[in-house]
């Protein structure tokens, strides 16, 4: 088929690259020339496993190109919209500047029997607003089709999904918007993919509700760390032990600096803010407590570093192991990683801070840091060493090989992802998250 995708971000360029690897015809199309001559080159503007390499095959092939000019959407017979819907200013609410001057900058390309298809993550009730707007300019139908990528497999998760959600209009539209969604995902349906068609309304609950259930489950292993510093227990193995009943899964049960990312901390405040707006705020007051324990991990992160110093942190130095928010990913979006490196830089600390991807993302945000190409060079003559990124080249330090490099011999494992035992063994004064 012949798709366009408008917003060549993070999930439009995987999108693109993906339904492209697929064998559609693809155009993506942004605003940013820029990020358009480097995609049209076949490199990626940021770090993911396998999209360089898709890429490469896609435009080789013919079947991927890019634009900025919007004119080059007519002619697709389905166009997603994967546009940011970041946090307003001063708000919580999401701001859909973006996706509303998407849609609107492609009516005028939209011929009939057209499907306007939205990725991006939004507030209930925007799809039902949107349709109207389509409809009342041509002929084209719009249809939900929340995106449920992680960051590290979002290439995987584009093309074997492990389901598909439509929210179509009732009716003959909507048997129509299914029929060519189910089109576009011919390959992964063949593999019997789970398939959910509903509503414009909960399509985009979906989305949010993930986002918040996640977040909650995360924010409540950290809110049992708290509790088990208290009490001198290990949330690792109580993790461990409520992990082994299927009701609750071990999954996301790990304590540790928190959660953050383009997608979780904002998404659930944005949910909050709708349900305010809905009148149903009280249903999801909750999250905002979610939201409180995520970034009180911050805190305590910190404030192990501080303590393991004697409580004075000014001009000791301090390895900060870690700045993307996750492994495998250079995004430093609300990262709690950068968060720590920046706030004990803020205390006086010399603050030397590494990641295998995500340096020039942290640089351009926070110049005043100093950086190291690598883990060893961090820890030289570090005072106290930090892992706030559990990237394997960091789980997998052997101690006694790093041990000459610092007198400090102090780690904080912000991520709860070390050897206790392995790391106090070769000398180490180890501290984690509700660990004893």
């Amino acid at each position: 088929m012949k798709l366009s995708v408008i917003g060549c971000g993070y999930l439009g360029a995987v999108h693109a690259a993906s339904m492209a690897e697929l064998g559609h015809d693809v155009v993506g199309i942004d605003v940013d020339a820029g990020k358009i001559e480097l995609l049209s080159s076949g490199k990626a503007p940021f770090f993911e496993p396998g999209l360089p390499e898709i890429l490469a095959s896609a435009i080789a092939s013919g079947r991927l190109r890019f634009s900025t000019d919007l004119s080059d959407a007519q002619g697709s017979a389905v166009h997603f919209i994967a546009v940011g819907t970041p946090q307003r200013k001063g708000e919580q609410a999401a701001d859909l500047t973006y996706v509303n001057a998407a849609v609107e900058g492609l009516i005028p390309f939209l011929t009939d029997g057209d499907l306007v298809v939205g990725k991006s993550t939004v507030p209930v009730g925007t799809a039902a607003d949107l349709a109207e707007k389509v409809s009342a300019h041509s002929n084209a139908l719009l249809a939900w089709n929340p995106e449920f990528l992680r960051e590290g497999f979002a290439v995987q998760d584009t093309i074997a999904p492990d389901r598909l959600v439509y929210g179509v209009p009732s009716g003959v539209d909507g048997e129509r918007a299914t029929e060519i969604l189910n089109e576009v995902y011919t390959s992964a349906l063949s593999t019997s993919t789970p398939l959910v068609v509903t509503d414009y309304a909960t399509a985009e609950l979906v989305k949010v509700s993930a986002n918040a259930f996640l977040a909650t489950k995360i924010s409540f292993i950290n809110a049992m760390s708290e509790i088990a510093d208290a009490t001198g227990a290990d949330v690792t193995k109580l993790a461990d032990a409520i992990g082994f009943d299927a009701r609750i899964g071990r999954r996301f049960l790990n304590a540790g600096v928190g959660f953050g990312g383009g997608c979780l901390p904002k998404d659930i405040r944005a949910f909050t803010a709708r349900a305010e707006e809905l009148g149903r705020g009280e249903s999801v007051a909750f999250l905002k407590e979610v939201d409180s324990i995520n970034l009180r991990q911050r805190d305590r992160v910190v404030d192990l570093v501080v303590n393991a110093v004697g409580g004075e942190i000014y001009e000791k130095k301090v390895a900060v192991l870690g700045l993307a928010f996750k492994p495998d990913s250079d995004d430093v979006r609300d990262s709690p990683a950068l968060d720590v490196a920046v706030r004990l830089h803020g205390l006086g600390a010399r603050v030397v801070a590494t990641d295998p991807e995500a340096i020039p993302n942290s640089r351009r945000l926070h110049p005043q840091l100093q950086f190291a190409d690598e883990a060893r060079l961090a820890i030289a003559d570090a005072d106290v060493v930090v892992v706030v990124t559990e990237w394997n080249e960091y789980r997998n330090l052997v101690p006694s090989d790093v041990s000459s490099l610092t007198h400090g011999r102090t780690i904080i494992d912000g991520r709860n992802t070390l050897d206790p035992v392995a790391w106090r063994a070769a000398g180490w004064t180890y501290r984690g998250l509700g660990r004893p």
